[in-house]
């Protein structure tokens, strides 16, 4: 039983991942990047490189390839943190903000049209269940 739930939690997973592939190729983002962009548009004071790969839940190692696309790309900027000069902060651009905006309403509308076989209220059941699933493994 629980096998066939992780198979089905996995197949959803895979097509939204795919579907957000699908609509993110053509603004020039991968889902990861698109991600990271979110993670760091969302962040209030700016974000250090450790500090994201904490919340993106990856090695601090993997985060820096993400973080230099998204600075080639000129979507973020990276600057020295004025209360530790060692550190550095990860600051959105205004082209990142609008490409984010962007991002977000076409990850709105895959997972529109993915759960659109579900009523509001087995929607609303989901969240909160794969909510309790998600806050038990962080």
């Amino acid at each position: 039983m629980e096998t066939e739930l992780a198979d089905l939690v996995h197949g959803v997973g895979r097509r939204l991942r795919r579907g957000y592939g699908e609509r993110l190729g053509p603004l020039g983002l991968s889902p990861g990047q698109a991600r990271a962009l979110r993670v760091i548009v969302e962040s209030e004071p700016p974000l250090r490189m450790v500090q994201l790969a904490e919340r993106l839940r990856i090695v601090p190692r993997s985060v820096t390839p993400v973080v230099d696309a998204l600075e080639e790309a000129g979507l973020v900027r990276r600057e020295v943190d004025p209360a530790n000069r060692r550190s550095t902060l990860l600051v959105v651009t205004p082209g990142g903000r609008e490409l984010y905006e962007r991002v977000r309403e076409e990850r709105r509308r895959v997972a529109e049209e993915l759960f659109s076989v579900l009523t509001a209220e087995q929607r609303d059941r989901l969240r909160e269940l794969l909510g309790t699933v998600d806050a038990q493994s962080a």
